[in-house]
C-alpha cells in the first residue's frame, strides 16, 4: 500500500534532503515544465556513484525490467489507450505543418496528459480528458502523417462514452460504469462477486490474492480469467520483463535477493498466485542489500472491486543516514501496537518483521510513474504481513525534488493565522515525514482481522481502500503528538509537531484538496475520500465542544482547531472504529462512514475554494521524468560502468520510451 504524493502536495512546502546539498544539486534544474494541472519535475540519484559495478548493473537491469512492462499499464487503464497513444505519437514525431497554432498546442497538451496519466483518463480524478481540438483537426493530422486510428478509438476521444476510468458510484454500476480494462465489457458487479465467492484458497489461513493478475471475461457464456503470464495475457511484455530479471538475478547482492528474483521470474512464467505469495515472503526477508525493487501487479486502487493489481516498478538505493534515523520507529512497532486505541482483541500480540528505509529512487514505471508515491508499504497480503512482516520505504530523493521545486503560496492563502503558517514553515517538513513513516510502518502493519472473517476486499468491497488508508492515516495522527516521539529522538517538540500535522491535515481534508475536484462532482478518489471522511468526522463529532471551529473572515472560510488534545482523542476514537470495521468485516458500518462523511461536498464552500485558488499559477499535481541509465561497454561488449543522464524534456523521454519499450499490440 502506498501513500501518494498527491495526498500532501499542497502541504509540503519544504522537505528533508537525503544528503547535504552539493554544488551540483544547487545547479540542478528540478523543474522541467508545466501544462494544464500538471507540473513535471526531475530528480537525481544520490549515492549511485558510490555503488559497485555489480550494484550499478543490478539497478540498470531492474530499471529495464520495469520499463519493459510500461505498455501493460496503458492497456490496463483502458482498452483504447495504446491505439490512441501510438497514433498521436506518430503525429507528434512526423507532423511537418505549423506547430505554432492554438490547435497544435492543444493537441500537444492532450498527448502530454495521456503520457502523464498512462492513458486518456486523469490520473487522479479518473475523468476522461477533453481534447480542446476538433475532429476535423485530428483527422487532418492523422492524414498528413499517415497515422491510423480506428473509428471507435477516434470517436471515444470526443464523445462521453467511458467517461470515468474508475467509477465509485454504485448506482451507475461499479464495473459496468468503469472504463478500466480489468473486465470484459459485459461483466457485471454480480458476476465478479459470484465468480470469486465460488473460489477457495487451498489454505484459508493463507488466502491467495485472487484476481490480482488476470482479466475476468466471458467466453462462450462462461466467466474465465485471462491470466497475465508467459503464454497468456501480456505475454510479449512479460517475456521482456523476465529477460531483464534474469540478468538482474545474475548480479544479485546476496542469496536471499537472488531467491526473490528467481521466484518473481517463476511467477511471471506461470501466473501462479501461490508463487506470488512465496515471492513476497522471500522479498520481505531479503533486507541486507543496498539495492531493492518493487515489480509486479500490486496496488488494486484502479479496480472498483479491489481485486486486480496495476503493473508498477520502482528501483531504489538505500539512504543509510536517513534510514538509521527512521529505524527507531520500526524498532518500536510493538510499543505502538500495544498503546494504540484499537480494541485489544484486534491488536497483534507479536508485530514482526517491519523494516523501514529511506531510499533514493533510480527508476520508476507503470502505476508509479510519472505520478509517483512518496511512501510505500508492502506486501499487501495481511497474512504475510502478520507472519513475515513488511517493508516500508520513504522515497527520499523524490521528496527532496518536490521541495526544491518551490513554494506555491497556497499556504498563506488557506492557513488561518500567522502562527499556523509559522508552525508549518518550521515543522512542516518534519511532521510530514513523520506522519508518512507512521502511516507506512505502523499504520499499514497494525491490527489483525478476526479469525474466520474474509479479506477486506471481500468484506468491505469498494470501500476497502479508503478505509485502509484512513486507518493508516489515523495511526499517524494519533501518535505524532505523543511524547514517545521525543524519547525516540525524532522530534524536538512532539506537541508542536502534532499541532502542525493536525492543522495541515484538517486544512487539506476539508479545504485545499477541493481544488482538485470539478465543481458539482462528488469525492471519488480513495485517498481523497479517506481524508475528507476523517476530517469531517472529527469536525462533526467535536462540534458540541467547539474542537474545530468553522470561521468566515472577509468572505473566506477557515477551519480552526481550538482543542488539539481533544482532537487527538477523537482521532483515537475513529481509529478504534475503523479498525473494528476492518477486523470484523462490517460492510454496512464502513459504507456508512465513507458515504456519510467522505463523498459529498458543500457546494458553496467548493465554489469559494476554487475561486480563491484561481490566482495561483502552480499546478496542483506533480510527477517526474526519470533519469536515464546508460551502460558503457568495453571492446568485449561487457558493461564497465553505468552513466546517469537527464532527458531534455518530458516529450523526448516519452517518445524515447515509445521507441524502446513497445512490447504489446494495440489490443490485448
Amino acid at each position: 500500500m502506498r501513500k501518494l504524493i498527491s495526498i500532501y502536495i499542497l502541504l509540503i512546502i519544504t522537505v528533508f534532503s537525503c544528503t547535504n546539498k552539493t554544488e551540483s544539486e544547487s545547479e540542478f534544474n528540478f523543474f522541467a515544465e508545466q501544462f494544464e494541472d500538471i507540473k513535471v519535475l526531475r530528480y537525481q540519484i544520490p549515492g549511485f556513484d558510490q555503488l559497485s559495478l555489480q550494484q550499478k548493473k543490478l539497478v540498470y537491469f531492474l530499471t529495464e525490467a520495469g520499463l519493459a512492462g510500461r505498455d501493460i499499464m496503458y492497456d490496463q487503464n483502458y482498452r483504447h489507450n495504446l491505439s490512441i497513444r501510438r497514433a498521436l505519437e506518430k503525429v507528434y514525431v512526423n507532423y511537418k505543418g505549423n506547430r505554432d497554432t492554438e490547435d497544435w498546442n492543444n493537441f500537444e497538451v492532450y498527448l502530454k496528459r495521456i503520457w502523464f496519466a498512462n492513458g486518456i483518463h486523469h490520473h487522479y480524478s479518473n475523468d476522461k480528458f477533453d481534447p480542446n481540438f476538433s475532429r476535423d483537426y485530428l483527422n487532418r493530422l492523422l492524414s498528413e502523417t499517415g497515422s491510423e486510428l480506428n473509428s471507435e478509438a477516434f470517436e471515444v476521444i470526443f464523445n462521453d462514452i467511458d467517461s470515468k476510468k474508475v467509477n465509485r458510484d454504485a448506482s451507475k454500476g461499479l464495473v459496468l460504469g468503469s472504463a478500466v480494462n480489468f473486465y470484459g465489457e459485459d461483466v457485471t458487479e454480480n458476476d465478479v462477486d459470484n465468480f470469486y465467492s465460488s473460489l477457495k484458497s487451498p489454505d484459508p489461513k493463507k488466502p491467495l490474492s485472487l484476481g490480482l493478475n488476470s482479466k475476468l471475461v466471458r467466453e462462450d457464456g462462461k466467466l474465465i480469467e485471462k491470466v497475465y503470464r508467459v503464454g497468456g495475457m501480456y505475454s510479449s511484455s512479460i517475456e521482456k520483463i523476465i529477460y531483464w530479471l534474469e540478468k538482474a538475478k545474475e548480479v544479485a547482492e546476496n542469496q536471499k535477493q537472488e531467491k526473490g528474483l528467481e521466484l518473481l521470474i517463476k511467477y511471471y512464467k506461470t501466473g501462479d498466485l501461490k508463487t506470488w505469495d512465496d515471492y513476497n515472503v522471500a522479498w520481505v526477508e531479503a533486507t541486507d542489500g543496498d539495492v531493492d525493487y518493487i515489480n509486479g501487479f500490486i496496488e488494486v486502487y484502479n479496480d472498483p472491486k479491489g481485486y486486480r493489481g496495476s503493473y508498477e516498478s520502482v528501483v531504489q538505493i538505500k539512504d543509510f543516514e536517513m534510514s538509521k534515523k527512521m529505524s527507531a520507529i520500526s524498532n518500536e512497532a510493538q510499543w505502538f501496537e500495544n498503546n494504540s486505541t484499537i480494541m485489544d482483541e484486534h491488536k497483534k500480540k507479536n508485530v514482526v518483521g517491519i523494516s523501514y528505509n529511506t531510499v533514493n529512487v533510480a527508476g520508476e514505471s507503470g502505476d508509479a510513474s510519472p505520478s509517483t508515491p512518496i511512501g510505500i508499504n508492502l506486501p499487501n497480503a495481511n497474512w504475510i504481513r502478520a507472519n513475515h512482516g513488511s517493508k516500508s520505504i520513504s522515497l527520499g530523493n523524490i521528496l527532496y525534488a518536490y521541495g526544491q521545486a518551490g513554494s506555491t503560496g497556497r499556504l498563506e492563502e488557506f492557513a488561518y493565522s500567522k502562527e499556523e503558517i509559522e508552525l508549518e514553515k518550521k515543522y512542516g517538513k518534519d511532521s510530514d515525514n513523520l506522519h508518512t513513516a507512521l502511516h507506512e510502518v505502523i499504520g499499514h502493519a497494525s491490527g489483525q482481522i478476526v479469525e474466520g472473517v474474509g479479506t477486506p476486499k471481500e468484506t468491505l468491497k469498494s470501500y476497502a481502500s479508503s478505509l485502509e488508508e484512513a486507518r493508516a492515516d489515523l495511526v499517524g495522527l494519533y501518535f505524532i503528538p505523543d511524547k514517545k516521539m521525543e524519547s525516540l529522538g525524532i522530534a524536538e517538540s512532539a506537541e508542536d509537531m502534532g499541532r502542525t500535522s493536525y492543522d495541515g491535515y484538517i486544512r487539506n481534508g476539508l479545504v485545499t484538496q477541493l481544488i482538485r475536484i470539478k465543481l458539482g462532482n462528488d469525492v471519488e478518489q480513495s485517498h481523497m475520500r479517506n481524508r475528507q471522511m476523517v476530517s469531517k468526522w472529527v469536525y462533526e463529532r467535536g462540534k458540541s465542544e467547539n474542537v474545530i471551529e468553522k470561521i468566515n473572515r472577509d468572505g473566506k472560510t477557515f477551519f480552526v482547531i481550538n482543542d488539539y488534545v481533544r482532537l487527538r482523542e477523537l482521532f483515537g476514537e475513529l481509529l478504534r472504529e475503523v479498525q473494528r470495521i476492518k477486523s470484523e468485516g462490517d460492510f454496512e458500518a464502513g459504507k456508512n462512514l465513507i458515504e456519510t462523511y467522505g463523498v459529498k461536498i458543500d457546494q458553496d464552500l467548493h465554489e469559494e475554494i476554487l475561486k480563491r485558488n484561481e490566482k495561483f499559477n502552480s499546478a496542483p499535481y506533480s510527477g517526474f521524468i526519470n533519469p536515464v541509465l546508460i551502460p558503457l561497454y568495453n571492446s568485449d561488449n561487457e558493461i564497465v560502468d553505468i552513466n546517469v543522464t537527464q532527458p531534455k524534456d518530458f516529450a523526448s523521454q516519452m517518445i524515447d520510451y515509445a521507441e524502446k519499450y513497445t512490447t504489446l499490440p494495440n489490443y490485448n
